[in-house]
Formats: structure tokens, C-alpha cells, sequence
């Protein structure tokens, strides 16, 4: 089914455009989510609520701004970043276990299956070195501009041209 359609049905609450819809993108975007907030479980209920959401407000997608994977991916990764913002979740992390670090470790690459379901680590391999920092960590690790620009040692005014030129990139491998 085309997805312009299948966009337009999930605007009319279609609950069957829904469901295709949650199929076709709820994996990328768990593991997005998840490479934010590092747990399975919140990542999921985040996933669930973005889904919600975007159904209560599926009126404010515009196709002439962008592709709806894109909207909707942009409202996960802000919902995750929220999360992990939250009094709540930086309190459930104080007691951590060695697990979680493990876990951290031994996964060197962001970009990993759950992420890459959409087939993007392809396209970001593919970037210059330069480009593939900053997007592994705004968009992959879910880092603000200014943490970007510490992590990075550079200033943020670097990180918002390089953001901005990398994705512009990022975009024309895609869609060449």
C-alpha cells in the first residue's frame, strides 16, 4: 500500500492504518529509543505512548515538512530524551547494576540491529568521519547540541553547521 494513503487513513483514525503503521516502524523506533534510555522496558512503553500520541495528534503531520517516519521518529527520540530528563528515571539510575554497564560496553556501536531496521547504517557508513559523530550522538545516543559540542570539544555553532550539512548529505544518499 502506498504510504501517502496509509498516512492519510491514520489521519482519518483509521485503526487498521494504525496497526500497519506501528508494524512497519516500531522496531526502528524502539531502538532508537532504546539507545537513549538504555532499558527494553521503558523504551517500549515510550514506543507505545509516542504511537498514542501521534494518533491524538496526527492533524499537525505535514507531508510538505517531511516524511511521517521522520515526524513520528522525531517524537520518540524528544519523548526518550524527556525520559531521560525526568526526576523519576535519573532517581532509578543512582542504584545501578554492573549489567547495565556490560552492556554499554560490549555494544561499541550505536548502530546496531534495532536501530539499523530501517537500513540507515548503511547510508551513515558511508559519511565522513566528522558527520558520523555527530549523528551517532543526536540522533543515535540522543545528546543535546550542547552535550554534541562538550563531548566533542567543539564549539556548538560547529555542531549545528556539521548537524545540518551531514544530514543534508545523509538525505541525498538516501534518496539518490
Amino acid at each position: 500500500m502506498d504510504i501517502e494513503i496509509l498516512v492519510e487513513q491514520f489521519k482519518n483514525k483509521d485503526e487498521k492504518a494504525f496497526e500497519t503503521l506501528y508494524n512497519m516502524y516500531s522496531k526502528s523506533m524502539h531502538g532508537v529509543i532504546f539507545n537513549i534510555v538504555r532499558n527494553s522496558d521503558i523504551a517500549e512503553e515510550i514506543m507505545q505512548d509516542v504511537f498514542i500520541k501521534a494518533w491524538h495528534k496526527s492533524d499537525t503531520y505535514s507531508s510538505s515538512k517531511g516524511r511521517f517516519f521522520t515526524w513520528i521518529l522525531n517524537i520518540a527520540r524528544n519523548a526518550a530524551i524527556d525520559k531521560t530528563r525526568s526526576k523519576s528515571f535519573k532517581k532509578s539510575r543512582q542504584n545501578l547494576d554492573s549489567d547495565f554497564f556490560v552492556d554499554i560496553i560490549e555494544s561499541g556501536d550505536s548502530l546496531n540491529n534495532k536501530t539499523d531496521a530501517i537500513g540507515i547504517s548503511k547510508f551513515v557508513g558511508k559519511l565522513a568521519e566528522k558527520c558520523k559523530e555527530v549523528i551517532e550522538l543526536l540522533y543515535f545516543k540522543g545528546y543535546t547540541q550542547t552535550e554534541a559540542s562538550e563531548a566533542l570539544d567543539m564549539p556548538i555553532g560547529t555542531i549545528k553547521t556539521r548537524n545540518r550539512n551531514c544530514i543534508k548529505e545523509l538525505r541525498s544518499l538516501v534518496l539518490n
